[in-house]
C-alpha cells in the first residue's frame, strides 16, 4: 500500500498556475493598457508600478511547467506538443516584453519603439496564453497515449475567443492595479479603463458559460445534472456578487477593493474550470491517476518542492510588502 500524492501534486500545479495568473497577469495587463496611457509621463509611471516586482512573477510559470513534466509525465508529452506553436508564441512575447521593458529605461532616444514592443509581446504573451485555455478546455485529439491531432488545431473559434477573453481579464487586474498604486490623474483614468475592461470579462465570463457546455456532454452532465444543478449554482451567483461589488467599488472610488474583486473573478472562473475539467488533466482523455508519474517519483520530488514553496511565498510576500503603498512620479527605477 502506498500514499497516493496525486491529489497533493494537483494541488500544488493548481496554486502555481493560478497565482502565474494573477501576478503575472495585472503587469501583462499594464502591457496592453501602455499604448492608451494619458503621456509618457503616466506611461513611465505605469511600468514604475510593476519595475520592482514583475520579473519575479514568471517564478510560478516556471514551477507549473516544471512541475506538470516530473509529477504528470504523460500529460506533458501529450499536452505540449498540442500547444506547441502557441505555446512558443507565448513565451517569444514574454522575452520580448521582458527585454523592451529593460531597454526602454535605458535607450530612451528610442523610447517609442520600445513602448511598442512592450505593448506587442504583452499582448502576444496574452493572446496566446488564452488561446493554450482554450484548446485545453475544448479538449486535445489523443490516440492511445499520444497527441494526434495537427500544430493548427488552436486555429478554431472557441481558443481565439478565449485568447481575446483573457486580453479584456489581464487588462481589468492590470487597471485595477493601478487604481490601487496610483493616485490623481492616471488613477482616474485607469478607473475608467477598468470599467470597460470589467464589461468585457463578465460579456466573455457569459459566453464562455453557455458554449461549453455544448464542448463536451460531460461539461453539461457536470453542471446541469441533479442534483448537481443546485449545489454547482452557488458558483455563478458567487461570480455575480463579485462582479456587483467590483463594478460599484469602480464607481465609488474605492482604491483597493477593485483589485480584490479582480482577481475574485479569476479565481471563481479557476474554479468552475476546475469543476468543469476534474479528474482530467488531459481533457478528455487521460486522468490525473493516468499520467501521474510512480509513486516513489513523486516523493522525492515532493521533498524538494515542500521545501521551495515556503521560500517561493516568503520572497514574492516580502517583495511586495517592501514596494507596498502609492507610487509616485518621483520614484524611480534603476
Amino acid at each position: 500500500m502506498h500514499l497516493d500524492l496525486v491529489p497533493v501534486w494537483t494541488v500544488i500545479l493548481a496554486v502555481a498556475v493560478f497565482m502565474y495568473v494573477l501576478l503575472d497577469g495585472f503587469d501583462l495587463g499594464i502591457g496592453i493598457l501602455a499604448p492608451m496611457a494619458p503621456g509618457d509621463d503616466a506611461r513611465t509611471l505605469m511600468m514604475n508600478t510593476i519595475a520592482p516586482i514583475w520579473d519575479g512573477n514568471e517564478t510560478w510559470l516556471i514551477l507549473g511547467g516544471m512541475g506538470l513534466l516530473a509529477a504528470f509525465p504523460l500529460a506533458f508529452a501529450i499536452v505540449i506538443p498540442a500547444v506547441y506553436f502557441p505555446l512558443l508564441l507565448m513565451l517569444l512575447g514574454l522575452i520580448f516584453r521582458g527585454v523592451a521593458f529593460e531597454f526602454r529605461l535605458k535607450k530612451t532616444s528610442h523610447r517609442h519603439h520600445w513602448d511598442l514592443s512592450f505593448f506587442a509581446g504583452s499582448t502576444i504573451a496574452t493572446f496566446f496564453q488564452g488561446v493554450v485555455l482554450g484548446m485545453y478546455v475544448e479538449g486535445f485529439t489523443v490516440t492511445g497515449r499520444a497527441f494526434s491531432g495537427t500544430s493548427f488545431d488552436w486555429l478554431r473559434p472557441f481558443p481565439l475567443a478565449t485568447g481575446v477573453g483573457l486580453l479584456f481579464g489581464y487588462a481589468l487586474l492590470g487597471a485595477t492595479w493601478l487604481v490601487m498604486k496610483t493616485e490623481g490623474e492616471l488613477q482616474r483614468w485607469a478607473r475608467v479603463r477598468a470599467i470597460v475592461a470589467l464589461v468585457g470579462v463578465l460579456a466573455f465570463i457569459v459566453m464562455v458559460s453557455v458554449w461549453t457546455p455544448f464542448l463536451h456532454a460531460q461539461i453539461a452532465a457536470r453542471w446541469f445534472s441533479t442534483p448537481n444543478i443546485y449545489y454547482l449554482a452557488v458558483v455563478p451567483v458567487v461570480t455575480g456578487a463579485i462582479a456587483w461589488t467590483t463594478w460599484r467599488a469602480l464607481r465609488r472610488d474605492a482604491d483597493y477593493l477593485p483589485f480584490i474583486g479582480a482577481m475574485g473573478l479569476f479565481a471563481m472562473c479557476y474554479l468552475g474550470l476546475g469543476i468543469s475539467l476534474f479528474p482530467y488533466v488531459v481533457p478528455y482523455a487521460i486522468t490525473l491517476w493516468d499520467a501521474a508519474a510512480v509513486p516513489s517519483t513523486q516523493m522525492f520530488l515532493l521533498i524538494g518542492t515542500l521545501f521551495l514553496l515556503p521560500i517561493i511565498f516568503m520572497y514574492i510576500g516580502w517583495s511586495y510588502y517592501v514596494f507596498r503603498g502609492k507610487v509616485t512620479s518621483d520614484v524611480g527605477y534603476h
